[in-house]
């Protein structure tokens, strides 16, 4: 007697449905998939330093990425805006996975890299931008958030100056900003704010 053959498990849910509708496949996603809207929702709710920080409100991605657009254009007065919205959207694919501090990525992998990078190249195709940015570009950006880096260790995160110095580096600029973390709301409203004035395709 034969027997029937054995059903296949179905493979796991791998994409997110957006408050704007979408749904985005993290193996696989499309830049028709990505919305600025909800990079800035997702990005505003997302807290750096694991939440370890001080104030009244989780110090969030959407407002570290307008303070490293914000540093780059104080490293190069003259850089072209569209690059401008590239530091701006920098850290975009945390709005789907997350803010993992260095450590963690580090013991997780290769595999993470491959999904940052993929979610990378969507966001950047969605606004206009090449899939891979100019090396000079991506360097400049890195520039910044380790400048941003060291302002928030410093003023938010229980950082000694020295101790930043020593993961960080010491700026030669941005010392004079001072960082307040805003509620959620505001937060998104400043990153859709800049990313109007860069020429990103805002809806809302």
């Amino acid at each position: 007697m034969s027997r029937a053959p054995a059903k296949t498990a179905a493979p796991p849910r791998a994409w997110q449905r957006m408050l704007s509708g979408r749904r985005l496949d993290l193996i696989d996603p499309s830049p028709f998939d990505v919305e600025l809207e909800d990079i800035a929702h997702g990005l505003s709710r997302v807290a750096r330093w694991n939440g370890q920080t001080s104030g009244v409100f989780a110090y969030s991605v959407a407002q570290h990425s307008v303070l490293v657009e914000t540093l780059v254009g104080m490293l190069d007065k003259d850089l072209p805006i569209k690059w401008r919205l590239a530091a701006l959207l920098h850290d975009g694919p945390e709005y789907v996975i997350g803010d993992m501090i260095t450590p963690f990525k580090a013991i997780i992998g290769p595999d993470y890299k491959t999904i940052d990078a993929r979610l990378m190249a969507a966001i950047h195709l969605r606004v206009g931008l090449p899939a891979a940015l100019p090396t000079a570009i991506t360097a400049l950006i890195k520039r910044a958030d380790r400048i941003a880096a060291y302002l928030e260790a410093t003023q938010l995160a229980g950082f000694a100056p020295a101790e930043a110095r020593t993961f960080f580096g010491t700026p030669r600029l941005g010392r004079d900003i001072r960082i307040e973390p805003v509620a959620p709301d505001e937060a998104k409203h400043r990153y859709l704010a800049r990313a109007r004035v860069l020429g990103g395709p805002v809806t809302g």
